[in-house]
């Protein structure tokens, strides 16, 4: 069976692949979405919910304060679950209290808007931090939260309905080929689509399009862990609470000037350094809590390296150090669950381009929740 040609075919319907259709679709081309399973799966539903400009570095903040533009305007018109109560960064002690003041000062100059917050007006606005734990805070009040496991849904629904997306759910493509005057691509069941370009966003599954491209790349597959706790009686926690192992951590703080020789202090046989913890809680509206999580790293070529179980001792740590940091109501466990995403060694996104038509695009790592929307606003061009 043969299809209609489309201006711009997307293999894969996760964030990053769907916001790459929305920008194509507001510039009027043909679009439509293959994807090999019912719905969006992996990364995409498997995350906080957090949509955090705050965590990049200076580039990729870019992209994610306009991702931020992005959701707002579609939360406007149609409910994708996003709220704007912003992202609170909660130092533990006076080396994370400087990272917290110098990148105050960062965002200042880039007109980004944070406000410093003292122990005490931290303990204020969020019930059941301790008091033991909190040197101080950095608020930022333009950033969101989604609901991750509808968020996509509803972003891809919205799409259909009033943006004309076409989507083709349980849809594995077996083979993309580049033909004179556009691509045809096949579709294990027989199908046949036709596109003038075709964009790859396969997230960290390696072994079924361009495996040789893959396995020579200097990407890595990352397996992470979290929890999910049970609803909260009555504690609310607004927005998203990234702690003292986050501020250790992301990005944007690399930029502090302070910050590698704050790292060069830890003490490398932690637990947190081995399994590159930082700890993250982001309440839903259901009251429960999301709570994580850990990091693992294989290479692209031996991702299944990586293994399918869930680790105890690594979901036991992180209770711990929450424990720390928050008294809750109730720290029973409804669920847990490894993630996995794809990321790059050396650089910060991967791109390949064959034939001037079929563009492999993956590796985003752990800023795709926050960064795909803007930077395919930017990106899309490069492509259609």
């Amino acid at each position: 069976m043969v299809t209609k040609q489309y201006d711009l075919l997307i293999i894969g319907g996760g964030v990053l692949g769907m916001f790459h259709a929305w920008q194509a679709l507001e510039k009027g081309l043909r679009v439509a979405v293959l994807d090999r399973n019912k719905q969006a799966r992996g990364s995409s539903v498997q995350n906080f919910g957090q949509v955090v400009p705050s965590g990049m570095n200076l580039k990729w903040q870019r992209y994610g304060r306009k991702s931020l533009e992005i959701y707002k305007s579609i939360q406007q018109q149609f409910d994708i679950s996003a709220r704007q109560n912003g992202s609170v960064y909660i130092a533990s002690n006076e080396e994370e209290m400087t990272l917290l003041e110098e990148l105050s000062a960062i965002n200042r100059a880039q007109d980004y808007p944070s406000q410093l917050l003292t122990a005490a007006e931290c303990l204020g606005r969020y019930e059941g931090l301790r008091s033991d734990y909190c040197e101080g805070g950095l608020f930022f009040p333009e950033e969101i939260t989604l609901e991750p496991r509808t968020a996509i849904h509803r972003i891809r629904q919205y799409m259909e309905e009033q943006k004309g997306l076409a989507y083709f759910p349980q849809t594995l493509v077996t083979e993309i080929e580049s033909l004179s005057n556009n691509c045809q691509i096949v579709a294990s069941d027989g199908r046949l689509f036709f596109a003038d370009q075709v964009l790859v966003c396969s997230g960290y599954e390696f072994q079924i399009l361009f495996p040789e491209i893959f396995a020579q790349s200097d990407l890595q597959a990352v397996k992470l862990q979290m929890l999910l706790l049970e609803s909260q009686p009555s504690q609310v926690i607004p927005g998203s609470i990234l702690t003292g192992l986050s501020i250790r951590r992301y990005e944007s703080f690399h930029e502090c000037p302070s910050f590698a020789a704050i790292k060069a202090q830890e003490d490398p046989d932690s637990p947190a350094k081995k399994w590159s913890v930082h700890i993250l809680f982001k309440q839903a509206l259901d009251g429960s809590i999301i709570l994580g999580d850990t990091h693992e790293y294989a290479d692209a070529a031996e991702a299944e390296a990586l293994g399918s179980q869930v680790r105890d001792d690594m979901n036991r740590y992180m209770l711990d150090e929450a424990a720390r940091i928050f008294d809750l109501q109730n720290w029973n466990v409804r669920e847990t669950w490894l993630g996995t995403y794809s990321q790059c060694k050396n650089s910060d996104i991967f791109r390949h381009t064959i034939d001037g038509k079929i563009h492999l695009l993956t590796g985003i790592g752990g800023k795709g929740m926050t960064a795909s929307a803007g930077y395919a606003a930017y990106h899309i061009n490069d492509i259609v």
